[in-house]
């Protein structure tokens, strides 16, 4: 059976207790909440903290709310909460559409979206919609809170803008009005990494894509934010010449690698065909908001 290497733990009360830890103790300390995407890495001794700080007990950091023109989710809300909540859906149902098809009941239940973020998995969903959304993710240390984009705040493979010191205490969602979003994801199993996922958001004014947003998941090192094609598609009218031309760019600005879940060159055509189902979708939701 593997094990994970020794380590201490301790369970916060608080968001300023976890922070004072992770500064007494140093980079050697973890955040822990759900455990599903820690756990199994510290299992093959590919992460080996010397502390968790266990922030189960911080429902403080548990919520879905509507703030004047964003709706803010706590770092701590479990993936079912995501997916039964009925303002995510009015606003934006990409969120549903992924938590449909992210694991399973017992993950789903435990897992947190702070948690999905900081893991860093380009193969993970949540990343991906954040990053059609156009989600903004509050990091809190000692000195204050910063509020970093999804386009700066994953740094590599596992890699986040999370500093020493800092955690993660929120996401923020712009609430906006003409919105539609979709979620479009190919996978060997139900509830398995994808082999391939794309999570559009567009926004429409008067006929035209004022704002869009496109996210890949499992098609690169890190998730990928499809900005070449967001330009391509803003501030013109929606059609499907031009969702073709954007599935092109998704074909070409991934970076797949083989591997049991299939070719490069089949994931590629996959980040394509699944970038025009999802900005297709997506638009027709936003329409039916416009009308």
């Amino acid at each position: 059976m593997q094990t994970p290497a020794p380590f201490d733990y301790e369970r916060a009360t608080s968001v300023e207790g976890a922070i004072a830890s992770l500064e007494r103790i140093g980079p050697d300390a973890r955040i822990i909440a759900g455990g599903h995407s820690l756990l199994p890495m510290m299992k093959l001794r590919l992460a080996n903290p010397a502390h968790l700080i266990d922030i189960n007990d911080l429902d403080e950091l548990s919520y879905i709310r509507d703030a004047d023109d964003e709706i803010r989710i706590g770092a701590l809300t479990r993936h079912v909460d995501l997916l039964k909540s009925g303002l995510l859906a009015q606003w934006f149902p990409v969120f549903r559409e992924a938590e449909q098809v992210i694991a399973d009941p017992v993950v789903r239940n435990r897992g947190t979206i702070g948690g999905s973020l900081c893991q860093a998995d380009a193969a993970e969903d949540l990343s991906a919609v954040c990053t059609a959304a156009k989600a903004r993710v509050v990091v809190r240390g000692a000195g204050g809170e910063r509020v970093i984009s999804m386009g700066d705040f994953h740094v590599g493979p596992y890699m986040t803008a999370v500093g020493a010191g800092e955690m993660v205490t929120e996401v923020r969602l712009p609430r906006r009005p003409g919105g539609g979003s979709a979620h479009e994801k190919v996978e060997r199993r139900a509830g398995d990494f994808a082999i391939a996922a794309v999570s559009a958001a567009v926004w429409i004014d008067g006929g035209t894509i004022a704002d869009v947003g496109v996210g890949l998941s499992a098609v690169a090192p890190i998730t990928v934010e499809l900005s070449r094609a967001e330009d391509l598609l803003r501030g013109r009218a929606p059609s499907e010449e031009l969702f073709e031309q954007a599935g092109q760019i998704a074909s070409e600005d991934c970076a797949p690698t083989a591997d049991g879940r299939g070719p490069a060159d089949y994931k590629r055509h996959l980040a394509g065909a699944l970038t025009k189902r999802a900005l297709r979708r997506a638009t027709a939701r936003a329409l039916h908001q416009e009308a």
